[in-house]
């Protein structure tokens, strides 16, 4: 038994076997992003104050109509998820839409209204009431008194702080009602406005849609895409305003604008300086 078992080994070694060709070649080429999932988390310097847990947005795409979850990104409390105030809201709404309006209701007062340069009548003597200008606010056609002055603005300072503070709210108020979305990039793969007509219908971004960059130089295909199309804008971080993010129904960050938004409103909302940013909104009390 021992020889016959040998000898059928030694058969066996003296074979060879053909290579396999679908272990050494790759048939289909898959990126590693699309394996591994990004996950972008950033360690905070204020983690042991946190009142509530960092919020987990989808990192999502630009470059497919489909929505493709390339990972999760975390984002800071105090930003993402503060209160809902939404008194602050309508205060910061309120300024935006006031210090822009400028009134042009004008009125004449007696010195511009044509006519009365005479006295209509003697003082004394006819029994009538005295009168020196039939231009007097009292008279029919006469100008009018403490009445509208063109053009009259209505520009007021909102506090600092209420500023920062509608900011946080409406980003809060708008990752809550997932209408917030982060994306890598704002690269497409074609300039056609249709593109991003049948990506806003596919996702369910509703009809408007506001678009923010770190950068005010956006990519050309994305910024030709919107062009004509009146209800998707283009904005870069530093115009990011509660007004604006509130006429659209969907806004659409970045990563690095959510980075930067992050980094910016917890830079004043820890600043040490901030008595003498609302000195000039004190009341003076004297």
């Amino acid at each position: 038994m021992s020889m016959l078992f040998r000898r059928i080994v030694s058969k066996l070694q003296r074979v060879t076997c053909p290579p396999l060709r679908y272990c050494m070649t790759v048939e289909n080429q898959v990126k590693i992003e699309d394996i591994v999932p990004i996950i972008s988390e950033i360690q905070y310097d204020d983690e042991n104050n946190f009142y509530q847990k960092p919020r987990q947005v989808w990192l999502e795409n630009l470059n497919t109509i489909e929505e493709k979850k390339l990972g999760l990104v975390t984002l800071h409390p105090h930003i993402y998820a503060a209160a809902p105030r939404i008194d602050i809201i309508h205060q910061n709404v309120r300024w935006q839409r006031m210090y822009r309006w400028v009134s042009y209701a004008h009125t004449k007062t007696r010195a511009e209204v044509r006519g009365g340069g005479r006295k209509p009548w003697p003082q004394k003597g006819t029994g009538r009431a005295r009168h020196g200008s039939i231009r007097s606010p009292l008279w029919r056609g006469g100008g009018v008194a403490h009445g509208p002055r063109s053009p009259t603005p209505h520009f007021y300072m909102l506090p600092f702080y209420t500023r920062i503070a509608g900011l946080t709210a409406t980003l809060s108020v708008k990752l809550a009602q997932d209408d917030l979305h982060i994306i890598d990039e704002l690269e497409i793969p074609t300039s056609e406005s249709s593109y991003i007509e049948q990506l806003i219908e596919e996702r369910n971004w509703g009809p408007s849609v506001l678009f923010v960059d770190s950068y005010d130089i956006m990519p050309t295909n994305i910024t030709l895409a919107t062009d004509q199309i009146k209800h998707v804008n283009i904005m870069p971080l530093y115009g990011l305003n509660v007004y604006s993010m509130l006429k659209h129904n969907t806004l659409v960050l970045t990563e690095k604008a959510a980075r930067l938004i992050e980094e910016k409103l917890l830079y004043h909302l820890h600043r040490a300086d901030n008595s003498q940013l609302l000195r000039p909104f004190k009341l003076d009390q004297q």
